[in-house]
């Protein structure tokens, strides 16, 4: 195997509470089964910050803003829960941060799969998926963007990311349906 789909922060709190995210789940419904069949390794990336606090920045009013949401991003809680059917074959990986590589296992599960591919969905495109994406550059794995089953709260920025920043990195932005493809 050596293409895994990075599948982040579509979970129940999310999915629920910000109607942006509900875009993205029909494409990664459709998609996920076809990744699975053509020997992709399926990864959900969750966010979860811990009930206590211990793991917030002091003067960051951004994560103050998650804790204080509650049981949308508390960690055990049901709003941290993966909002699409997860198989036994599948890696589930608890992020703290942005990306789905900071303080995390990721890149140990990556490596022992021998993946050098990676393509990226999730929200917000330029949040999760942007810090993942360029996470992932560095580390040198090359990047796809699925641009349905990514999605931002601004329409604007979305397009912007999808359209200049990330062909402008190198990365591959492709639909869904196009996906996998040739590209394994």
């Amino acid at each position: 195997m050596t293409t895994a789909l990075i599948v982040g922060d579509i979970q129940q709190g999310i999915v629920n509470g910000y109607p942006f995210a509900r875009r993205v789940v029909p494409p990664l419904t459709e998609l996920i089964p076809r990744a699975r069949a053509a020997g992709v390794l399926v990864v959900f990336v969750h966010f979860a910050v811990r009930d206590n606090g211990s793991d917030l920045p002091p003067d960051n009013e951004l994560f103050r803003t998650f804790h204080e949401a509650g049981d949308t991003f508390h960690e055990g809680s049901a709003g941290t829960g993966i909002a699409l059917p997860v198989e036994d074959e599948d890696v589930v990986v608890l992020k703290r941060r942005a990306s789905a590589f900071a303080g995390t296992d990721l890149e140990l599960v990556l490596r022992a799969r021998g993946v050098s591919a990676l393509a990226v969905a999730g929200v917000a495109t330029s949040a999760m998926v942007a810090a993942t994406c360029y996470d992932a550059a560095d580390r040198d794995y090359r990047v796809t963007v699925l641009r349905d089953g990514c999605a931002d709260g601004d329409v604007a920025i979305h397009d912007f990311f999808m359209d200049s920043v990330f062909p402008s990195r190198g990365f591959e932005v492709v639909s869904c349906v196009d996906w996998p493809g040739q590209r394994l």
